[in-house]
Formats: structure tokens, C-alpha cells, sequence
């Protein structure tokens, strides 16, 4: 504690003025005391600030006193004074505390069975406090005064039984805030004006709640979701949500206007006869269609003739399949890499700067040497595939390094200094079984992830096109060393990101590469808060378990489903079509179902009459391996359980994996006949 100086403070005291012949008066009296107060003005300040630094709370105490507030709180038996830190790094010793750099990022205090008030006067010293999350608890009441935490970016309260009006100034003064969920509570009256002018707000869930009134305007340019469904609201859609999903305002029986049906106008009159508004607007529509029609045959004969123009003047690029028998299906392009290059091109159309340009790159501490995105342009490339986020490429450096370039244009899901914190996050995982990724380039509209090439593709295409490449199947050996792998990388991202709820989140056999040894390499992982929520929800595996198809919620057990829909896929060589659908669609080709429907109860006798199960591409089996085989695949089906609770955690997941062995005892037999040999033992699985 500092403390000012005051060496060179003069006090001076005046007296009153004793005229021999009378006493001093009331007002000279009061001058004199005002006069003697601004002497002390300085001293008293610098004593308060003394004291102010002298009682300064703690992190803990902070949080002991919120906790305080709370009522059922067992959940929170961490919280205790001791001689260790809240925050060690990014690391926690407090249940449900976020780090970051050794300072509360927020609290994730979901699932606890919490209830009391949440005070959140107690947080305001927090002042690197960013995020508070309290669903799926039990808190009541009216809703909790956040406006003083200035700071925060997200909250979440859903799944709560909170009630009653907000005020319509709840939310002035967070202009930090992008995203706000309060649905499944039982909040009442309008939506408060505040929410509709958060300048950063751009994902707002209210859903299942009791709103009513008219829907606000909202300002925000970069507003993604508004989730408004099953409520009380009524009058016509603001323009500025027009381009919503319709299933936003479902539920809602007085919500009327683009994208649901029109409002009811007052066209007819009372009697039935067409009003003259009507009749005014179809003698204008009668004069102008001619002239609307005139002007778009025009626009289109001018882009006819301009195509053709640009066509003449600018020849196609040469383009060859690719000699590499492992990307045969890809395109070579040799003109100077035009698909690559349109990748550095603005939204209209133009070259930015060339500043703009500039990787920014994840790991200091690589040997490799930095390069920028026009270096990428230089070389050749190969479309190694496109998806739903899009498309891959290869791309060669100028010193021989082959790398990857992903385009990605779902990806605002968040806005840039997030994107950039998450970046930095991924940017310092470090696991063999996981894609490094080295370098990011930022635009508003598209991201570029730059990434180091693996040499054999994607485990899809060695399970489902590997004949189209003239290459043999995976032998058996090879896929169980590939599960290994991918429960290891897996476990890495589950301990290296705690804070997500599905770390992974889009684990599938295109997300899965192989190095030139075959081992396993996880990548499109953590992207869950990045994409977009709408692109998310219709295409990524985390969206299509059954926890959330069921009741709308992804958990920290959504990735062991989707280890155990691949583990299925491996060992049966299916491809799981539900993968293939949008949204919540079920296919009646389930993979989990249909493995379920071969193996019964589990007994040899139908397991022998059903040996279809597995892949036969697996190639002839050492003797004994037979036993191992069933136990992954039984392995799977505990991964894929419906219900979450009876569904393998991961850590047990991962220690089953990793005690299946090889027997090395080789066979000549086919590859039925050793799985039938093997089960000559002990007449079970």
C-alpha cells in the first residue's frame, strides 16, 4: 500500500475575529468550520483509501459469501477456505469455478439441485467474471439483478422455476453480453425492452416460459438465434427476424407475419365487398408488372452477356486427377491454385490488403518455419473432400511441407475476440492422437484453420472406399490399434477441456485421419462454441444423440455415444446413416439398432447364425481373437446406451478399451471360421 505525500501540506487555521465590543456570530462561526474541514479534505481521503485497500476481500471470501446465499448446496463441499488456490492457470480446485490465467473466468453451477437466491452483488468484485451458468438447478423467484456485473458475456439459467415480470431496464449497461438463455422457467409479462438493444447480443433463448405482448424490435446486426417458442406472444414478427427458423415462433398462437403465416388484414370489408385500399393497390400492381418484368428480362440479358465475356477472357485451369492412389478421388489443380487462391478473396470479390493476409500462428515454440497465407497460394492443391462446413485442401509450402487448409463458412458462432481466445485454447492441446492445428487466418464471413497433412486420409474412406482406391480392407489388428488411439485422443480433449461439455462434440469416421502408420489423429473437434447454432443442431454428431433428440440436451457423456457409434462402424464396416439426416431425423437403418437385432442375447449359437455383424474385410483373424472382437463390439453398445445414466462413462470406456489384447496366434482359416473356432471354448461371449 502506497501512501501519498504530504510533506508539503500547510494547515492553516483561521480564527474568528473577537471585536472588543461584540461576540462572534453564527454564520462567522459556520465559515470558519467549512474553512477548517477543506483543510482535512486531503488527509480524510487518503485514510479512506487506507481503509478501502485494508479490508480488500479475496477471491474465496467472495465466493463464500455467494455461497452463503444458496440453499442445498452439498454439491459444493469444495468451497473452503485452505491454503490453496481457487485457480491454479486454467486449472480449478473449486467445484464449478472457470479459470483462466489464475483468475475466475466464471461459474458453471449446472446440475447441483441448487436453490436459494443468487446474490449477484456479491460477484462485482470479480471483475474478470464472464460467464455465469445455473441451469437445470432449482432456484425460484423473481430474476437475479445482473445489470452491476457489467462484464459478463453469457449468462445461462435454464431449466430453473423463475417467475415473474423482468424489469424492463434488467439488462442496461451489459454491453458485453452475446448470449442469454432463460428458457423453461416461468417468467411472465413483456420481454424486456433492454434485451432488444444489447449491442453484442447475437444468441437469445426464452423459450418455454409465459411471455406475453408484442416482440420487440431487435437492433443487433449480428443476432444468430432467438429462440421465442412456447410462449404467450402475440402481433406480427419484427423484419428484423424474419429470416428465423419458423420453429423459434412455434407455440406462440397470436404470433403472426413472415416466417409464419401472414397477419389477417382488413382487405374485405365488413360486408364482403373489396375494400378500396385493394382496389387501389391492384391498379398500381397492373401498371408496374410490365415495367417490373421489362426490367429483369434487361438484368438478366446483361449477366448472360457478361459471363460469356469473363469466359473468353479467362481460360479454365488445367485440371488432372491426382496420381496419389490414396487421393484418387481428389482434383489436382495446376494454375497456379485458383481454388485455393479464391480463398483470400473479400465478399466482393476483391483482394484485400496484403497485410490482411498474415497467419496468425498457435505454437511459438515449433521449429517450423512461419509462413503466411499467400505462401499457400503458391503451391499446387488437392481437394481432399468437402462437407457441411466446407471444403479441404492441400496445399504444398515452397520448402516441401505439405499442409492443410480448411475453409470453414459456419463458423460465427462467435464473435472474434472469443473465436481468438478459443483458438488459442485448441491452438495449445499437444497429443499424438490429436490433429495439431497450427496456424488460423480471421475474416468476418469465412475462417481458415491451417493443420499438418496426414498421409492416409480418413478412416471413412479406408472402411467405405477403399476398393474404389484399389487398396485392401483394415485388417483387425489395425482397427483395434485405431480405437485405441481415438479412446486416448479422446481422453485428452475430455481432461484438456473441461469447461466444454462435449470437448469433442463431432466424432465420426471422416473426423478421425491416419498417419502413415495408421495410428489415429481426432480432428473438427471443439467446435461446438464456434459454429454456428443453427449448422450445428442440423449437422453435428453431438446433435444427433439420444439425449438430445429426446429432451434437447447434450452431456459430458454425448462423445462416449458417438465412440460407441464408431466403435459399431469399425467393427461392421456400416455406415451409420442417422449421421446423414438433419436435425433430429431417426433413420430406420440405425446402426446401434441394427448390431442390437444380429447379436440378440449375446449366446454363441446366435451369434454363429449371425456372423454378418462383422466386417468381413477384416481378413482372416488370429485364433482367440474371435472373443476379443465381441467384447469391443459389446464395448460399443455401452458406449451407445439410450439412457445417459446407464451409458458407460468415458474413464471406464477408455480402461475396457485398453485391456483388450491381441491373441498373435496366426490362422489359416477364413475369417468366419476362426470367429467360430474361438467360440468352441466356453460356449459364450
Amino acid at each position: 500500500m502506497h501512501a501519498h505525500p504530504v510533506s508539503n501540506t500547510k494547515l492553516v487555521f483561521p480564527l474568528p475575529p473577537h471585536p472588543a465590543d461584540s461576540t462572534p456570530t453564527v454564520s462567522t462561526a459556520a465559515a470558519t468550520a467549512m474553512a477548517f474541514v477543506r483543510q482535512l479534505q486531503p488527509f480524510i481521503l487518503l485514510l479512506l483509501s487506507m481503509v478501502s485497500i485494508s479490508y480488500a476481500v479475496s477471491d474465496s471470501e467472495i465466493l463464500l459469501k455467494f455461497k452463503s446465499s444458496l440453499t442445498n448446496h452439498t454439491a459444493l463441499k469444495s468451497w473452503k477456505n485452505n491454503s490453496k488456490p481457487i485457480c491454479d492457470g486454467e486449472r480449478t480446485n473449486w467445484t464449478g469455478v472457470l479459470c483462466q490465467k489464475g483468475s475466475i473466468l466464471g461459474l458453471k453451477l449446472e446440475n447441483m439441485g441448487l436453490s436459494g437466491t443468487i446474490d449477484a452483488n456479491a460477484l462485482i468484485a470479480l471483475s474478470n467474471l464472464r460467464t455465469l451458468s445455473f441451469r437445470n438447478n432449482n432456484f425460484n423467484g423473481s430474476f437475479p439483478k445482473f445489470n452491476k456485473l457489467t462484464g459478463l458475456r453469457s449468462i445461462y439459467l435454464s431449466y430453473n422455476r423463475f417467475s415473474g415480470h423482468i424489469p424492463g431496464n434488467a439488462f442496461e449497461g451489459m454491453v458485453r453480453l452475446n448470449k442469454l438463455y432463460l428458457s423453461k422457467n416461468r417468467f411472465t409479462g413483456p420481454i424486456p425492452a433492454s434485451v432488444a438493444t444489447l449491442p453484442k447480443l447475437w444468441d437469445l433463448k426464452l423459450a418455454g416460459n409465459r411471455f406475453s405482448g408484442e416482440i420487440p424490435d431487435f437492433k443487433q446486426k449480428g443476432l444468430h438465434v432467438v429462440d421465442l417458442s412456447n410462449n404467450q406472444l402475440e402481433g406480427p414478427i419484427p423484419a428484423s427476424l424474419r429470416k428465423m427458423n419458423p420453429d423459434m415462433f412455434a407455440g406462440n398462437k397470436g404470433v403472426c407475419g413472415a416466417p409464419l403465416k401472414p397477419c389477417e388484414s382488413t382487405l374485405a370489408e365488413p360486408n364482403g365487398n373489396v375494400s378500396p385500399y385493394l382496389k387501389e393497390m391492384i391498379s398500381i400492381w397492373i401498371i408496374l408488372m410490365p415495367i417490373v418484368v421489362g426490367i429483369f428480362l434487361l438484368l438478366a440479358i446483361v449477366a448472360v452477356i457478361l459471363i460469356i465475356q469473363r469466359k473468353k477472357q479467362q481460360p479454365a485451369p488445367k485440371v488432372k486427377a491426382s496420381s496419389n492412389p490414396k487421393t484418387k478421388t481428389c482434383l489436382k489443380v495446376e494454375d497456379h491454385a485458383p481454388v485455393v487462391a479464391s480463398l483470400s478473396r473479400t465478399s466482393n470479390g476483391t483482394k484485400p490488403a496484403e497485410a490482411s493476409l498474415k497467419l496468425t500462428f498457435l505454437r511459438d515454440e515449433d521449429d517450423r518455419d512461419k509462413f503466411d497465407l499467400s505462401d499457400l497460394l503458391q503451391g499446387s492443391a488437392e481437394i481432399l473432400g468437402s462437407g457441411c462446413f466446407g471444403a479441404s485442401y492441400k496445399t504444398t509450402l515452397p520448402n516441401g511441407t505439405a499442409m492443410v487448409v480448411k475453409r470453414y463458412k459456419q463458423m460465427n458462432g462467435a464473435g472474434k475476440e472469443d473465436f481468438q481466445e478459443h483458438m488459442r485454447r485448441i491452438g495449445r492441446l499437444k497429443h499424438s492422437n490429436v490433429l495439431n492445428l497450427i496456424a488460423y487466418y480471421y475474416r468476418k464471413e469465412e475462417k481458415l484453420l491451417v493443420c499438418d497433412f496426414a498421409e492416409n486420409c480418413s478412416l471413412a474412406v479406408h472402411l467405405h472406399a477403399h476398393q474404389t482406391l484399389g487398396q485392401p480392407g483394415l485388417d483387425w489388428p489395425t482397427r483395434l490399434k485405431i480405437v485405441k488411439g481415438v479412446a486416448k485422443g479422446l481422453a485428452y480433449l475430455h481432461k484438456e477441456l473441461p469447461s466444454l461439455v462435449a470437448p469433442h462434440g463431432h466424432l465420426k469416421s471422416s473426423n478421425v485421419l491416419l498417419n502413415k502408420n495408421f495410428e489415429p489423429i481426432l480432428t473438427d473437434y471443439a467446435l461446438i462454441p464456434v459454429v454456428n447454432l443453427e449448422t450445428a443442431h442440423e449437422f453435428m454428431v453431438a446433435y444427433k444423440s439420444p439425449e438430445y433428440v429426446q429432451h434437447g440436451r447434450v452431456t459430458r457423456k454425448t462423445d462416449v455415444w458417438g465412440l460407441g457409434v464408431l466403435i459399431l462402424e469399425i467393427m461392421t464396416g456400416k455406415f451409420p446413416s442417422n449421421f446423414l439426416l438433419k436435425g433430429k431425423g431417426s433413420s430406420e437403418e440405425d446402426i446401434v439398432a441394427w448390431v442390437k437385432s444380429k447379436l440378440g442375447d449375446g449366446e454363441r449359437e446366435t451369434l454363429l447364425t449371425n456372423l454378418e455383424v462383422f466386417d468381413r474385410e477384416m481378413g482372416a483373424i488370429g485364433v482367440g481373437d474371435g472373443k476379443t472382437m465381441m467384447q469391443l463390439l459389446k464395448i460399443g453398445l455401452s458406449c451407445c446406451e439410450d439412457d445417459v445414466q446407464k451409458r458407460l462413462d468415458l474413464k471406464e470406456a477408455v480402461s475396457r478399451i485398453e485391456g483388450l489384447k491381441l491373441r498373435n496366434i496366426s490362422c489359416d482359416g477364413d475369417f468366419y471360421s476362426a470367429i467360430a473356432s474361438d467360440g468352441e471354448d466356453d460356449g459364450k461371449w
